[in-house]
């Protein structure tokens, strides 16, 4: 933890961590409930909230998010590589698994292999990054799908489950598992895969596959501030 710190500075931040993601806004009363703090303390440090724009104060007295946060959310996606985050994730899983990882994003109607780690054993299927591929079959193009709100029971499903499993739909030889990862605001950002030869993915095999995929998706979701 860093040594130099400034209390008021994390009061006034602590009041922004008191907005959840289904608050619209919060009345003064509820912000002091959830920080604790007096309510004088939280109108003099909201009065430099707001002249700074991380704040606003309606009329009806309720406070609101305000746009500075947008704008700094803003060149925090624009400026964020998800490269040193996701290749030691797909490394680990291709280690684990000896079949291949990927992670996918969508591309208007395909999906990209934006990183991939390929089977370290011989007989695989070889894909580069950047590789462009259909959206409608596959378990990482479902997932992309069903998390980015296609209608329809199956995709439905998708969603209730928290995964997808492929047998056979772009490349009869292949197996896929595939889950999301979603950003703080529950938004998919893209889906992490093992695929590999059918013959290999027996059913204990792909269980355990399944298991870590979802395992492992859910914890890069966190560290991407996911709930």
């Amino acid at each position: 933890m860093a040594r130099d710190r400034v209390e008021a500075v994390e009061r006034a931040l602590t009041i922004l961590d008191a907005f959840h993601s289904e608050d619209k806004a919060l009345a003064l009363q509820q912000i002091a409930v959830r920080t604790g703090f007096y309510k004088s303390t939280i109108l003099r440090l909201a009065g430099s909230l707001e002249l700074f724009g991380y704040l606003i104060r309606g009329e009806d007295g309720l406070y609101r998010l305000g746009p500075s946060l947008w704008r700094l959310g803003a060149l925090y996606r624009d400026s964020f590589d998800l490269g040193p985050l996701v290749r030691p994730v797909i490394a680990s899983l291709a280690e684990k698994t000896r079949e291949s990882s990927s992670f996918y994003i969508r591309d208007t109607h395909m999906r990209v292999c934006l990183f991939r780690q390929n089977s370290p054993q011989e007989a695989r299927f070889h894909i580069d990054e950047g590789a462009r591929l259909p959206l409608d079959v596959g378990a990482t193009g479902k997932v992309l799908l069903a998390f980015g709100g296609e209608p329809g029971k199956p995709f439905a499903k998708i969603r209730s489950d928290g995964f997808c499993i492929s047998r056979g739909e772009r490349c009869r030889e292949a197996t896929a598992v595939a889950a999301p990862v979603l950003d703080a605001d529950g938004v998919i950002i893209g889906a992490l895969s093992v695929s590999g030869l059918a013959t290999r993915f027996r059913a204990q095999k792909l269980e355990a596959a399944r298991k870590l995929v979802v395992e492992t998706a859910a914890h890069l979701s966190k560290k991407l501030g996911a709930g």
